[in-house]
């Protein structure tokens, strides 16, 4: 697995973009991220659908093809430096394929982030533009507003990548299968990632790369049910190493980790559980596309290179 183009670093008085591919965004939450974005001295722009429902299903923040070009004109917005997603919820597959890839692949690498359902995103930008990006906090979300450590591991990833160039699990992970690993990371929300398979652009395997993944709401059956389908698919042959995130609503964490231990203790190489992304309480900013290092007794994933150069 190829490790993927790294985008500018921000620095003090850099525009961003915010927008909504998925669910509407309660406008006081969407304000309070921008107040926090401002204090970090940036200057936050809002896409004109990122306070939007779509007329008739209200699940989506607009049409389909306005989310998309709310997407390519952030993107391709030169005086923009990077894309935050304001919140997840559903819908980025409706709109992954109405978005002017080619458009957005001459205009350059800049930072996107989000997580969860923008996890068919970060797949999108890894696989059609070969660019690397932060699994990270989305703006409006409640995790984002009122955890310190959340808003702080984005800060610096965003600005002082070096200073997080060790990321260490939170408090509370586990060992699954011991052992050290090399490869390039990749991955988001389980259930996504699943739903990508067998559509004209998905990533043909996680062969070579640290896969780190998380998800929420899904019972201890449909968790084995989504990794028994990437299994059959043989997407996870290769893989190297795996980092587990958070599995909020998702059952009592024992049954959890037993259906965690049983499909994918298997592979035969090193898993840390409840590192500390996704769906908890802290959500660490991630890198996708990154060379890396997981030292799974350590519990440790070190990135050979910053995040962002």
């Amino acid at each position: 697995m190829t490790p993927l183009i790294r985008p500018p670093r921000l620095r003090p008085g850099d525009r961003v973009a915010l927008v909504a591919p998925s669910g509407p965004v309660p406008d006081e939450r969407l304000d309070a991220g921008l107040d926090i974005l401002r204090g970090w001295d940036l200057d936050p722009v809002v896409m004109p659908h990122t306070r939007g429902t779509h007329p008739e299903l209200g699940y989506l923040s607009g049409t389909d093809e306005a989310r998309a070009r709310d997407l390519t004109e952030a993107w391709c917005d030169p005086s923009v430096s990077a894309v935050i997603c304001a919140r997840g919820g559903y819908g980025v597959q409706r709109m992954v394929d109405l978005t002017d890839w080619t458009a957005m692949r001459a205009a350059g690498p800049k930072i996107f982030v989000g997580y969860s359902d923008i996890t068919a995103l970060h797949e999108a930008f890894a696989v059609r533009l070969g660019i690397a990006t932060l699994h990270g906090p989305m703006t409006g979300a409640v995790t984002f507003l009122k955890d310190a450590p959340t808003q702080e591991s984005l800060r610096a990833t965003l600005f002082e990548p070096e200073s997080v160039q060790t990321l260490h699990a939170l408090d509370g992970a586990r060992t699954m299968v011991p052992g050290r690993a090399r490869g390039t990371t990749l991955g988001g929300c389980l259930a996504l990632l699943a739903a990508d398979l067998g559509t004209p652009h998905a990533r043909p395997s996680a062969r070579g790369g640290l896969l780190l993944i998380e998800d929420v709401g899904e019972e201890d059956y449909r968790l084995d049910r989504i990794l028994t389908q990437l299994l059959r698919a043989e997407w996870l042959d290769g893989v190297e190493g795996v980092v587990l995130g958070s599995w909020a609503e998702c059952g009592p964490g024992e049954q959890v980790r037993a259906v965690l231990a049983d499909r994918l203790g298997g592979l035969g190489v090193p898993v840390v559980e409840e590192f500390g992304f996704g769906h908890g309480p802290t959500n660490l900013t991630v890198p996708l596309g990154v060379p890396a290092v997981l030292d799974a007794d350590a519990r440790t994933l070190t990135l050979d290179v910053p995040a962002l150069v």
